[in-house]
């Protein structure tokens, strides 16, 4: 339990932290946080986080982060569920603290509410394959990131630096196709609440980080096995 209540929180702040930037300041051009500061804040969610609630549960935040170290070998298959169903719900979580906060200011419009898309839902009007590659590539170089960084090998004490600036990196690539998921539990949380388009092209966010985990998990076990 101690563990899914770091994945429910940790998961919850991202989704506040990251899609919060982007619903309550970047809608102000004159605070200039554009798309350079959402991505600096998604990265920042995670690097605080994983200091934070590492040591508790692994830090993964991510269904698509739990999947690719289960098929990399580096998580028990038993836990998947468990974990996820505790991201998704600390997603919801994350997402309805930030809809009461946006909702406080008169004439408030939920708009796509930082949700993920494509074609005429993509920031700049992407379509789907371009979506589809973009997240699975994406999510692939965020787990080859995240074993390198949490490897037995790798330097102790710097993993959330790699991993949260990793993440913002791939912000800075792909808030303009897709707003960026690589992560179905933040898509879902955000998408709950527009419901509509964003539930309908839901599919895809869960589908793409999904597969790009397993394909890094893969081959990162096959570059360089973590032996217990």
């Amino acid at each position: 339990m101690k563990k899914l209540a770091a994945e429910f929180i940790g998961t919850l702040w991202l989704v506040l932290g990251g899609c919060g930037s982007a619903v309550l300041a970047a809608a102000y051009p004159e605070l200039g946080i554009g798309f350079a500061g959402v991505a600096i804040a998604f990265g920042l969610t995670v690097l605080t986080m994983v200091y934070a609630l590492g040591h508790i549960s692994g830090a993964h935040f991510n269904p698509a982060v739990s999947i690719g170290l289960w098929a990399g070998g580096r998580f028990d298959k038993k836990d998947l569920i468990p974990y996820i169903l505790a991201q998704v719900l600390g997603g919801i979580a994350g997402a309805g603290i930030l809809y009461v906060i946006a909702t406080g200011k008169p004439g408030f419009e939920l708009g796509s509410f930082a949700a993920n898309g494509y074609g005429d839902h993509s920031p700049g009007g992407y379509n789907m394959i371009a979506a589809l590659v973009t997240e699975i590539v994406m999510t692939f170089m965020f787990l080859i990131v995240i074993m390198g960084a949490t490897h037995s090998k790798a330097p102790k004490g710097f993993a959330g630096i790699a991993i949260g600036l990793s993440l913002t990196l791939i912000h800075l690539i792909s808030i303009p196709v897709t707003n960026t998921s690589v992560n179905p539990a933040r898509s879902t949380s955000q998408a709950l609440f527009v419901g509509d388009w964003a539930m309908g092209q839901l599919w895809l966010f869960w589908v793409a980080p999904i597969a790009g985990a397993i394909i890094a998990g893969i081959v990162y076990k096959l570059m360089s096995p973590e032996k217990e």
